[in-house]
């Protein structure tokens, strides 16, 4: 019989794409994650994931049980809250955010909801944000979009690149486009919220740049406040320069990021959500 931590475990690998991911965030070993999936396959009577040595994704059945195991979940988060009494409706959208998203357009798409809903932002990482979406913990997320994204609804508002961010007073702030072996003698700052930083590193090994690093900081804020200050530089999306910070192209460096909103099909307000998400669309393209 399938039973809870089946579903729990399988959306958990799911949404982190690695077995060893999953089990760090569930708190269990990897082995017991690993027996616990081959069960549920045995129980499914299907493989559910096609496994590499770096990756995990999802099979053609995978992706059928998926909407399913979601559907579950939520069946049983909603089993475990009958009978605790009725809550008042405030929050009427809990509203969850990666924190590598830059204030002002944070501040454009919350002004909006703030007209329809009465919000309680969360923030987290992409992980934590589609977890909740499937636990019923979020109705809505602003987030990273994936090339194919099941059993929820995506919205996209906007896609930027990285790129290398310098004050403006830098020795390379009139450059366009630079080469990666022009920054090997460059101080760096490590955004450690930064989703594609083992990418990065490899990027930078890969082509013999092994910087030294001023700064290595949780708050994209303070990283960027100090390029500004000249302390050193660091890779970001386009959309976090602030005024005094000059955004370069690198060549070879050609990662780029998709910004979403998502939510479940079933949520309540999703019927009426297209007039709110027209209104922020319009205004996110009038501010690029």
């Amino acid at each position: 019989m399938i039973k809870r931590n089946h579903i729990r475990y399988f959306l958990a690998v799911a949404d982190a794409g690695s077995f060893a991911q999953a089990a760090t965030r569930l708190h269990i070993t990897q082995p017991t994650l690993s027996v616990s999936i081959a069960d549920l396959e045995r129980l499914a009577g299907s493989r559910l994931f096609v496994r590499d040595r770096r990756h995990v994704r999802l099979t053609e059945a995978g992706g059928a049980f998926l909407p399913i195991a979601r559907d579950l979940e939520r069946g049983f988060r909603a089993a475990d809250s009958f009978g605790r009494g009725i809550q008042r409706e405030w929050p009427t959208l809990r509203f969850g955010v990666i924190r590598t998203v830059a204030n002002p357009m944070l501040q454009r798409v919350v002004a909006l909801l703030g007209q329809h809903f009465g919000i309680e932002l969360i923030e987290g990482t992409d992980y934590e944000l589609r977890t909740g979406l499937t636990s019923g913990r979020l109705q809505l997320a602003l987030t990273l979009l994936r090339k194919q994204e099941s059993g929820i609804i995506a919205h996209s508002l906007w896609t930027e690149p990285y790129q290398m961010l310098v004050s403006q007073s830098h020795r390379l702030a009139d450059s366009t486009r630079v080469r990666p072996d022009e920054l090997a003698s460059e101080i760096m700052i490590a955004r450690r919220s930064c989703e594609i930083l083992e990418e990065t590193s490899r990027f930078f090994t890969s082509v013999g740049v092994r910087p030294r690093f001023a700064l290595r900081s949780d708050s994209d804020e303070r990283c960027i406040a100090m390029v500004a200050a000249g302390l050193g530089i660091t890779t970001a999306p386009r959309s976090l320069a602030v005024p005094g910070v000059v955004a370069l192209d690198v060549s070879g460096y050609d990662f780029t990021r998709a910004v979403g909103l998502l939510h479940d099909p079933a949520w309540p307000a999703a019927a009426d959500f297209s007039e709110v998400l027209a209104e922020i669309e319009a205004v996110l393209a009038m501010a690029a």
